[in-house]
């Protein structure tokens, strides 16, 4: 799963939400040699699956930032300017993809934590995001996770605006995933 925690600003911040973006539909594949450096990955998300403040999503969150009730109409609102052809454009882009540019270790770390150097394909446009990771292996499955600020303007994205900037939503957000990739039968 894929979560975005998007702020709200401007003059007018108070009229609107901070909201909990979040995708369950990630899918693609890993390659995992014995010299991890190598992995490489690439993950497809598709952006009209976007869900925009799941209940039990922003209860995991502060209260003060992310109260429980927000209504109905402001998420359907939030999620339409996030499809629509001002931002994601979801009918003409259908999909964000991820792929590996290469990994590192991050020096004086835990052999868990890493550096994934991570291609962004969003709109048709390729963007470069160094994304920190820890991963959990085990004999059928990899699980890997993080959090790190992400600026929507790294993108290639314009954060929606209302009123003449009064009301707006932050470039800045925070991504937090954890995906599991299962290991493939053996071919025989």
């Amino acid at each position: 799963m894929l979560t975005l925690l998007v702020f709200r600003g401007g003059a007018l911040a108070k009229a609107g939400h901070n909201h909990v973006i979040a995708s369950h539909a990630l899918m693609g594949t890993v390659y995992i040699p014995a010299d991890l450096s190598r992995s490489t990955f690439e993950v497809h998300l598709p952006v009209a699956e976007l869900t925009v403040d799941e209940a039990v999503l922003r209860a995991k969150e502060d209260r003060a930032d992310f109260p429980p009730d927000i209504p109905d109409s402001a998420k359907d609102g939030t999620r339409r300017n996030m499809l629509g052809g001002a931002l994601l454009d979801a009918e003409h882009y259908p999909e964000i993809v991820l792929r590996s540019e290469r990994l590192e270790p991050v020096a004086g770390k835990s052999e868990v934590e890493w550096v994934a150097h991570v291609e962004v394909t969003v709109r048709d446009r390729v963007h470069s995001v160094a994304v920190p990771v820890r991963y959990e292996r085990r004999a059928d499955r990899l699980v890997v996770s993080g959090e790190f600020p992400l600026k929507q303007s790294d993108l290639g994205l314009t954060p929606f605006s209302a009123l003449l900037g009064a009301l707006q939503v932050l470039d800045e957000m925070k991504v937090r995933f954890r995906m599991v990739a299962l290991a493939s039968p053996p071919t025989r």
